[in-house]
C-alpha cells in the first residue's frame, strides 16, 4: 500500500546497482545483528524466506531508500547480496504481505538493541570540532516524525495541535513520534536516543539518555532542558554541562570571577525563595553583537558545572555554545534529507513506527561513520563533507560490495 509522500522510481535502472548493503554490513556486522536478535528473543528458523537477520537488513534498506515500496526495497536488497556457496536455491522477492508479517514478528526491540550496541562517539583526538580542551563536546535536542493516521498510532503517540487553528482546538493532520537524541558535535554522529509520544516533553524523555554520560564529556543544551532535577540527573555520571537558561530566572551572585562570570546556585522551581538544597553553578551572561540581527538584544545566560574559570574561561564557553547548532544540523539530516522532506513514516502500527525510527537512526549513524572515516583519511574536518552527497553515494554503491548469507 502506498503511503503519503511515496514515489515510484523515475527510471527503469536496476535498483541493485545503487544498493548500499555493503555500507550497512560493514557498520552493522552480521554477527552483531545475530547477537541482538538472540538477546531480544527474535530467533527464527534459518531456512525461511525472511529470517530475522534479513529482516533487520531489510528495515535498514527500507530507511535508506525511504521513498520506495516494500517489494522494490526487497528486490534491491536481495539482488545486491552475494550469497555464500551453501545458499544455492533460488530466492524470490517476498510479497508486501510477507514483508509486513516479518516486520511484525521482528518488532522494534532488535533495532533498538542494535543501535545501543553500535552507536558510539566517533571522534578521535585529532578530529576537528569534536573537543573543547579535554572535553568531548556533545549536544542534546529533539525532533518529531509524522506517522500514519491510524487509531493505534494516535493513541500511542498523540497528535499535536495545529498552529494555524489552535484557537479552534483543531489538531494536526498526522500523529507524531518524538525523538530526543544526543549527538557528537564534531561528527554529527547520534550516539544515544529515546522515543516517546509527541505529548511528552523533550526534557522528560531526556532523562533516559543521561545514564550514558560520563567524565570527560561536555553536554550542551538549550533552554528547554533547564531545571534542577534534570541538571542533577545529567551530571550524576561525571559529565560537565553547559546549558542555556531563561533570562528571567533568579540567579543570585555569590562570587564574582575575574573573567566576568560568577558563581550562583539553582534550586527547584517551587523553592526560589527558601532556596533549600541548592546546587552551585557558574553563570555566564553576554549579548550577541550581530549586525545582521539587530533585534537580538536580550542577554544570553549560560550555566555550567565547570566552576573553575581558569579551566574554561567565559569567552571560550560563550563561543563554544554555538556548537549546539550541530545537533540541529544532524537532526535535519535525519528528518529532511534522509527520510525525505514532508514524508510520513510508512508503519501503521506503533511497534512498526518505533522499529522504523530506530532504522533511520541506524542508517544515519552508518552514513556519518563513513563520512568520519573519509574525513580522517584525508585529514579533513567532517563538517567539510556533504551529508547529502554521501547519502547519494551510499545509494549508488555497487552490489559487489555486499557479502553475507541469510
Amino acid at each position: 500500500m502506498p503511503r503519503p509522500g511515496q514515489v515510484k522510481p523515475v527510471t527503469d535502472a536496476r535498483m541493485s546497482d545503487r544498493i548500499a548493503i555493503g555500507l550497512l554490513t560493514r557498520t552493522f556486522p552480521s554477527d552483531v545483528v545475530d547477537r541482538v536478535i538472540a538477546e531480544t528473543g527474535r530467533e527464527g528458523q534459518r531456512d525461511r524466506l525472511l529470517p530475522p537477520r534479513v529482516v533487520v537488513y531489510f528495515v535498514l534498506a527500507m530507511c535508506l531508500f525511504a521513498g520506495q515500496g516494500y517489494e522494490e526495497v526487497a528486490r534491491l536488497l536481495t539482488e545486491g547480496m552475494s550469497w555464500a556457496a551453501r545458499w544455492s536455491r533460488p530466492w524470490r522477492v517476498p510479497t508486501t504481505a510477507a514483508i509486513s508479517r516479518a516486520r511484525v514478528k521482528l518488532g522494534a526491540a532488535p533495532m533498538k538493541a542494535l543501535f545501543e550496541q553500535v552507536a558510539r562517539p566517533l571522534a578521535r583526538p585529532a578530529t576537528p570540532g569534536s573537543w573543547y580542551r579535554d572535553w568531548r563536546v556533545l549536544a542534546i535536542d529533539g525532533t518529531t516524525f509524522d506517522v500514519p493516521d491510524t487509531p493505534e498510532n494516535t493513541e500511542r503517540f498523540g497528535r499535536p495541535g495545529s498552529s494555524r487553528s489552535a484557537a479552534r482546538g483543531d489538531r494536526a493532520a498526522f500523529p507524531q513520534v518524538r525523538v530526543v537524541a544526543v549527538a557528537e558535535c564534531g561528527t554529527h554522529a547520534i550516539t544515544a536516543a529515546t522515543l516517546g509520544a509527541c505529548t511528552v516533553a523533550e526534557a522528560t524523555l531526556a532523562r533516559d539518555l543521561f545514564a550514558g554520560l560520563g567524565k570527560g564529556e561536555l553536554l550542551i543544551a538549550d533552554r528547554g532542558f533547564a531545571g534542577l532535577p534534570l541538571w542533577r540527573a545529567a551530571c550524576a555520571g561525571g559529565a560537565d554541562l553547559l546549558w542555556r537558561v531563561r533570562a528571567n530566572i533568579v540567579l543570585p551572585v555569590r562570587e564574582e570571577l575575574p573573567d566576568g562570570s560568577y558563581l550562583s546556585e539553582i534550586v527547584a522551581t517551587a523553592d526560589h525563595y527558601r532556596r533549600k538544597d541548592p546546587t552551585v553553578v557558574r553563570v555566564l551572561e553576554y549579548t550577541l553583537d550581530d549586525p545582521g540581527r539587530p533585534e537580538q538584544t536580550a542577554p544570553c545566560r549560560l550555566i555550567t558545572t565547570i566552576l573553575n574559570h581558569r579551566k574554561a574561561p567565559a569567552k571560550e564557553l560563550a563561543a563554544l555554545y554555538c556548537q549546539r547548532w550541530e545537533i540541529e544540523t544532524a537532526l535535519d539530516e535525519l528528518t529532511t534529507h534522509q527520510r525525505g522532506p514532508a514524508q510520513v513514516l510508512r508503519s501503521r502500527s506503533p511497534d512498526g513506527v518505533e522499529q522504523e525510527v530506530w532504522g533511520h537512526l541506524l542508517v544515519h549513524y552508518a552514513i556519518r561513520s563513513l563520512m568520519h572515516t573519509a574525513a580522517t583519511e584525508q585529514r579533513l574536518d567532517p563538517d567539510r563533507l556533504s551529508f547529502t552527497r554521501t547519502l547519494r553515494l551510499a545509494r549508488r554503491q555497487v552490489s559487489a560490495q555486499a557479502g553475507f548469507s541469510p
